[in-house]
């Protein structure tokens, strides 16, 4: 319950700050906030994967939108923009998710973080702000790809890489 009480404060402040700064708050909110919530959908993927994953991810993503315009009606069309983006970064990162899952839970949650924060990256902006805003596109999509690792390492910390084995000798 935890993970998703963060991973609704983590959307709905996005979106609170985006439409305060506009913009030039995207890349930071998607290195601190967007990341974290990539990383969270993997993390209840795997919680809720046989468990009306599809439903639940829905009603989620929604409250996110919802809870955005509740306290503050003028977040609205960034509140849309966030589902409309969420939705498809989700159906996105489901997809490749589960095209890896004989991989380590570590790759799959990054590759498909990878390929979710381009869409993301894309979608978000645009449709928030009626144009491709390159700086926002890219500084989101870079910013995300690197908070999504750093967001895997804590959230995945039993999963992350042993980076000393290979220094081990016998």
């Amino acid at each position: 319950m935890l993970i998703v009480l963060a991973y609704l404060a983590a959307n709905v402040a996005a979106n609170l700050s985006v439409t305060h700064f506009g913009p030039i708050s995207t890349p930071i909110n998607a290195f601190l906030l967007i990341a974290f919530d990539l990383v969270a959908r993997d993390k209840l993927h795997e919680q809720w994967s046989r468990k009306h994953l599809w439903p639940k991810m829905l009603l989620l993503v929604g409250a996110g939108a919802l809870l955005s315009w509740f306290i503050n009606r003028n977040a609205g069309p960034i509140a849309t923009a966030s589902f409309i983006a969420f939705l498809l970064t989700g159906i996105t990162d489901t997809a490749v998710y589960q095209a890896l899952k004989k991989h380590p839970r570590f790759v799959k949650v990054n590759s498909s973080n990878i390929v979710s924060a381009a869409v993301d990256s894309i979608a978000f902006p645009t449709l928030a702000f009626g144009a491709f805003i390159p700086y926002a596109v890219f500084g989101q999509f870079f910013a995300k790809v690197f908070g999504g690792y750093i967001w895997s390492l804590i959230l995945f910390r039993k999963d992350r890489p042993k980076f000393d084995d290979g220094l081990k000798t016998t």
